[in-house]
């Protein structure tokens, strides 16, 4: 029992890793975007008159992106840890190499926004006059526009996909998660804002994972009569016909069709 005990303790500390890790990425890249976009027109051709008055706020916004990265890796582990033997290989890999693929590109356009604050700090005048910068700032704004933007959507419509399938977060997010990528798909590069669905969507997920934490900590703790275990899909699991000890078969919830789980239990 005390080993039984273990693991399903072990086990809530997973969906808490994954609410912290989403809610942490979800902020500083909001906060992020916000300073960005408070000081840049979203324009590729921009003279550059951000840098003599925001560049301190860029840089600021920039130094986030790196700690929001991590953040976003560790939530893409723990899903991937939540959903264990019931992965789809074909949406997982989906899943895993789009949002690789979104962090290298946020990096990349990070890395190429901060290049361009330094070369502007070391030589101001023969910086803005150059075709270097014209350059360097529309590769920015392309590969955060255009290619990071399609890469969430790819990874918003796999996850999305994958939480229908097994119900490890509630399904009214999953079909907000594909609205939201139809939307990142088919828009333009030139709507300012479009990328803050993206942890908008992450916040939601992480928010939902913190509830079914609270309701697997209510049980588990002997908070209620009935008996309640965490796993992959939420808290379900009860003791039922008033018996003191021995154990039942608990269907996962969420929708996982066909999938029980042995559940000792002992008063």
């Amino acid at each position: 029992m005390k080993q039984e005990a273990d693991l399903i303790r072990a086990r809530l500390k997973t969906p808490r890793a994954a609410a912290i890790a989403g809610i942490l990425f979800s902020v500083l890249l909001i906060a992020g975007f916000l300073l960005f976009r408070l000081s840049v027109r979203a324009d590729p051709l921009e003279a550059g008159a951000w840098l003599k008055t925001s560049a301190n706020t860029i840089a600021l916004g920039l130094n986030l992106v790196p700690f929001a990265g991590i953040a976003f890796l560790w939530f893409i582990g723990v899903l991937r840890d939540r959903l264990g033997e019931l992965e789809d290989r074909f949406f997982a890999t989906v899943f895993l190499g789009s949002g690789l693929l979104f962090l290298a590109m946020l990096f990349a356009s990070a890395a190429v926004g901060g290049g361009i604050i330094l070369a502007y700090a070391a030589k101001p005048a023969e910086l803005l006059a150059s075709p270097t910068f014209t350059f360097a700032r529309a590769t920015t704004y392309e590969i955060m526009n255009l290619y990071a933007v399609k890469m969430a959507a790819v990874f918003m419509i796999s996850t999305s996909t994958l939480a229908i399938r097994t119900g490890f977060f509630a399904r009214w997010i999953a079909f907000l998660g594909y609205a939201f990528a139809l939307f990142l798909l088919l828009s333009g590069r030139y709507i300012e804002w479009i990328l803050m669905l993206f942890p908008m969507w992450v916040l939601l997920i992480s928010n939902s994972k913190s509830h079914a934490i609270h309701c697997s900590h209510a049980f588990i703790c002997g908070a209620g009569p009935d008996y309640c275990v965490s796993n992959a899909f939420g808290c379900e699991g009860r003791r039922g016909g008033g018996q003191r000890s021995g154990q039942s078969d608990v269907r996962l919830s969420g929708g996982a069709k066909g999938h029980f789980i042995r559940l000792r239990y002992q008063s």
